[in-house]
């Protein structure tokens, strides 16, 4: 590979990882518009594994909207991101799978010291380069474990 290709991989791979940045950002502030603007037009996600819905990201987000209005604090860290990089008629390069895990903490009284609500597990990402940059064209969320009510025990999931 030449440097000027390799410097296009290092530019697609930190675009990539401020899309999935971007997309946590999102859903902890509650930011829809964006949110949905992360998808190509054709985007879905699923949420099932957690308790949710699988369907296009319009769709989805709208859910999203009416049920994290539970908790008014959010805030989920997408670590140990994989990346790798698909061929797409041939040309390597304009399409891509992240791997990347989660924790997430929520909290429904904002007076509260402690999260309600905890989760982690695993996002896998498929992303595709548009016109105007990459976008999420699927994300499934495989969630591992969760823990409710400040309880101290972690339930397994999956």
């Amino acid at each position: 590979m030449t440097q000027r290709v390799d410097l296009a991989t290092v530019m697609d791979q930190l675009a990539i990882d401020a899309l999935i940045t971007d997309y946590a950002r999102a859903v902890d502030d509650g930011d829809w518009g964006v949110y949905r603007g992360l998808f190509s037009p054709d985007g879905r996600a699923d949420y099932s594994s957690a308790g949710g819905v699988e369907g296009a990201a319009d769709e989805v987000a709208d859910w999203m909207e009416q049920t994290l209005r539970l908790f008014p604090m959010r805030q989920h860290l997408i670590v140990n991101r994989s990346l790798r990089f698909d061929a797409l008629d041939g040309d390597l390069g304009d399409t891509a799978q992240v791997r990347a895990d989660y924790y997430n903490p929520m909290r429904m009284d904002p007076e509260s010291d402690a999260p309600d609500f905890e989760c982690g597990g695993r996002y896998a990402f498929s992303v595709l380069r548009t016109r105007t940059g990459w976008r999420v064209t699927r994300v499934v969320v495989h969630e591992k474990w969760r823990r409710t009510g400040g309880s101290g025990s972690t339930k397994p999931t999956s």
